[in-house]
């Protein structure tokens, strides 16, 4: 078997919402679809992968270095044991052919989007989901496909007020979720502190509010707004500052003694263990958030994963950002905490497949092979429309 051609497609995912740093006026993603010549039902074995939101697309990156290397590639070398699949790891070592460390930049993003590609195409050709096949490799055999969800949102949009903010959150617990989380940072102090007031009202027993300043703030403002912070129950106080001040974080974990969480914007195995090492991080109470699909991908997350063991931490504290099914099924097979959704932003990329609903904050996933894409029916159809 072998890869027969790898497509890329730049594809727009703007919207007027804003957080503290960004706007997403002008946002992209890209679409990866991976076309090996295995042949099921008739039709070819298609793998398809996208990158998160809040990078943009890397279709530059993967023309010039990424996609050719694997094309050129003897295809028995990216094979496994049996020759009858892919094996991701060695199609990931043939995309990092002569790329030096460090600089996690966009190369990361580029790379994780086909790397998600690679493992739904390997999972599909073994007839599995990829969670029943994360869990028979690399975890304890078997997956739990009832994973906790949160609704991210509350990002601010020109002219919404605190009654549109409520009913946006309202609407998302009316959907099933018991975790809701709202941008802070793009506000002075007082407002924000209005905002997060203005949702814990509509609160009701076992529901909780998360607050994101999307690494806004210097030192003195995230301890100003930790300080703040402290006298509302929140589930936790996300990415205060730079993403890279480890000692900022450390810092502020002296002054805030609720759950923090970060780790989105951490894009490989060393910055993460950076993290751990250095960022004064708890084990028994703050959250984890890297991404596989901006941080080089599956390949990259287990040695992570491998990493948080080393280091006495579970994966059970790790909620990756970016709402997608990749993160879902490496929750279910691997025992993360959770993942991260987008009820009504970043169609048709985020959400779940279609008649998925959310239970008292769980997801329970299908036995879809590969990660799913082909139960979400608005998603499936823009991906078959790259490969036709």
């Amino acid at each position: 078997m072998k890869i027969v051609n790898i497509l890329e497609s730049t594809r727009p995912i703007k919207s007027d919402i804003r957080n503290a740093y960004i706007d997403f006026s002008k946002m992209t993603l890209s679409l990866v679809a991976v076309v090996t010549d295995v042949i099921r039902d008739g039709k070819p074995v298609i793998g398809y992968g996208f990158n998160s939101n809040g990078r943009y697309g890397q279709g530059a990156l993967m023309r010039d270095r990424f996609i050719p290397r694997v094309l050129e590639a003897e295809p028995a070398s990216l094979l496994d044991e049996t020759g009858e699949n892919l094996d991701p790891h060695k199609v990931w070592a043939r995309m990092m052919i002569n790329e030096k460390p460090g600089g996690h930049g966009e190369r990361s993003v580029a790379v994780g989007t086909i790397d998600m590609a690679v493992w739904d195409a390997t999972a599909k050709i073994a007839g599995k989901p990829l969670f029943q096949l994360l869990a028979e490799r690399y975890g304890n055999g078997t997956p739990n496909p009832r994973v906790f969800v949160y609704a991210a949102g509350g990002y601010y949009y020109p002219g919404k007020g605190l009654e549109a903010l409520q009913r946006e959150m309202e609407s998302y617990l009316a959907r099933g979720y018991s975790v809701v989380k709202m941008k802070i940072g793009g506000a002075t102090l007082a407002e924000d502190c209005e905002r997060i007031e203005s949702v814990l009202k509509i609160l009701g027993p076992g529901q909780q509010l998360a607050v994101d300043a999307n690494g806004r703030f210097d030192l003195p403002t995230a301890i100003e707004y930790g300080k703040a912070l402290s006298q509302y129950p929140l589930f936790w106080y996300e990415e205060a500052g730079d993403p890279l001040d480890y000692e900022l974080q450390a810092k502020l974990g002296e002054v805030y003694k609720g759950p923090m969480a970060t780790g989105e914007n951490l894009f490989s195995m060393q910055d993460a263990r950076n993290l751990i090492r250095h960022g004064g991080m708890h084990k028994d109470r703050d959250w984890l958030q890297f991404d596989c699909a901006l941080s080089y991908g599956l390949v990259e997350y287990l040695r992570t994963l491998d990493m948080l063991k080393e280091h006495g931490w579970s994966p059970s504290r790790c909620i990756p950002h970016g709402g997608h099914q990749m993160s879902l099924a490496i929750a279910a097979g691997l025992g993360l905490g959770g993942n991260e959704s987008y009820p009504d932003l970043f169609q048709p990329y985020g959400g779940f497949p279609d008649g998925v609903k959310v239970d008292n904050g769980y997801v329970t996933l299908p036995p879809l092979p590969g990660i799913g894409f082909e139960g979400k029916s608005d998603l499936i159809a823009e991906m078959r429309a790259l490969a036709s």
